[in-house]
């Protein structure tokens, strides 16, 4: 027998997830926990149990999109794609893989391009960079690499241009075994060049949304 929400808590997770993908479009805002947090205070229930799933929130920010953004948006994503293409062209000898909401098509003008590398070891990407004059900064991202194991997965950060593009570094045979998505908890949909490059020529195709 299905579960029924109450009316009241429904309401309040939908303003909820509304709020958060308001944060996450508008102010840049890119972890999922902390919209839902700082959506709670916004709407002056900090300390409420009845949070949306993040699957909720992707789903309101595309909608957010769609109604306020329009063919801005659009144009915002192609750019981003754009940039990941030429990102993606450059770290060739890695089997870069495109992820994130660059490539699910919720991304914003805040958000990062992020890309999935292959390595022997992190160092290899470190050097590459480092050979092509680009100063970049070094991190780990704590992921749920299976249902019961997570890691810390090694980073570079770096613009291109005014773009930030974020690289993690998995292991040569990582290609094999996507991590899981924060978003729904199933792999992590990845997108080779070939796949992004598809995507951007269907973009030109099909044109500019017309403005409402």
């Amino acid at each position: 027998m299905a579960i029924r929400i109450p009316t009241k808590d429904k309401h309040m997770r939908q303003r909820l997830a509304q709020e958060a993908a308001r944060l996450m479009a508008e102010e840049g805002v890119q972890d999922f926990f902390a919209a839902k947090r700082k959506a709670a205070e916004r709407l002056g229930a900090p300390h409420t149990q009845n949070m949306p799933r993040n699957k909720e929130i992707e789903e309101a920010l595309q909608d957010y999109q769609r109604l306020f953004l329009g063919a801005e948006g659009a144009e915002q994503l192609r750019r981003l794609r754009e940039a990941a293409v030429q990102a993606m062209r450059f770290f060739a000898p890695f089997e870069p893989r495109l992820a994130g909401s660059v490539l699910a098509g919720t991304a914003g003008a805040h958000s990062d391009v992020n890309l999935h590398l292959f390595a022997d070891a992190p160092e290899e990407v470190n050097l590459f960079l480092m050979g092509a004059g680009i100063p970049f900064e070094v991190g780990l991202r704590r992921l749920r690499l299976n249902r019961e194991t997570s890691g810390d997965i090694p980073s570079v950060r770096f613009l291109a241009g005014e773009q930030s593009i974020e690289a993690l570094i998995f292991p040569a045979n990582g290609i094999r075994q996507a991590p899981l998505s924060p978003v729904d908890g199933r792999p992590t949909e990845r997108a080779s060049l070939a796949r992004v490059e598809e995507l951007l020529a269907q973009e030109w195709e099909q044109g500019p949304e017309p403005t409402p």
